[in-house]
């Protein structure tokens, strides 16, 4: 089970120690300038292992969305990417209606039609972030099926230089269903992964904006993984706009 035990270290601090599942403890904030354990990217390229959260003109701008099943560890890694990297961090249950919420707390899956209003919330949240100057954000959200995460994939025709990417935590339901069970005070409860699984539709090979990663392994593991990940695609996009 995912766990903050063994935390990875930032600049001598490191996170909390919430459940991988809670999505309402934070990880303690970074300063301004980070070292990480590997490389990373400021204003489009590659530096000595500092992360600048200046903006400039032409730099390249990000939607990163944590996606999966309950229990995969959304939250807790969107939180660690988004400190790490001085992103805005938007939490995606905090944007679903009452209604929403009333019927996931009495075990009742959510349709399609329940949907989409919240999808398009998270969509346009996105974009505000990018507005105030921000290069780029972290958010969750199950998106569950590939229709779903294609009403967020209309977000670039909205933004110059703007790349969307999905970071696919994967897990057993077997392994989910555990975390979900051991998690207190949150209403998406442990009936509610069944109902899930049966929706999932995991990311195909031809949705070349995905980044997957297993989550059977302790914390520090998938979240160096994941950071990992995202500074190599940043580099990947840096470069390729500078050859344009």
């Amino acid at each position: 089970m995912l766990s903050y035990d063994s935390a990875i270290s930032l600049k001598g601090q490191t996170p909390g120690s919430p459940a991988i599942s809670n999505g309402h403890q934070n990880i303690p904030p970074s300063p301004s300038t980070m070292r990480l354990p590997t490389s990373s990217l400021s204003n489009g390229v590659r530096t000595n292992g500092n992360v600048s959260s200046s903006l400039s003109k032409n730099e390249q701008r990000h939607i990163w969305l944590v996606t999966g099943p309950a229990g995969c560890g959304k939250s807790t890694v969107a939180k660690y990417l988004a400190t790490v990297l001085h992103m805005p961090y938007i939490e995606g249950d905090e944007f679903h209606p009452q209604a929403n919420i009333d019927k996931m707390s009495a075990g009742i899956p959510l349709t399609d039609a329940d949907r989409w209003d919240w999808l398009t919330a998270l969509r346009e949240a996105s974009l505000k972030e990018l507005e105030r100057g921000n290069r780029g954000v972290v958010l969750t959200c199950s998106a569950l099926k590939r229709k779903y995460r294609d009403v967020i994939r209309v977000a670039p025709y909205f933004s110059p230089n703007l790349h969307l990417h999905f970071i696919y935590l994967d897990a057993s339901e077997e392994l989910l269903l555990q975390r979900v069970m051991a998690r207190k005070n949150h209403y998406m409860g442990a009936n509610m992964v069944h109902s899930q699984f049966e929706v999932l539709e995991r990311p195909t090979t031809d949705e070349v904006d995905v980044i997957s990663i297993d989550v059977s392994r302790p914390a520090e593991a998938v979240m160096a993984e994941a950071l990992d990940r995202v500074l190599d695609t940043m580099e990947t996009v840096a470069a390729e706009a500078q050859r344009k």
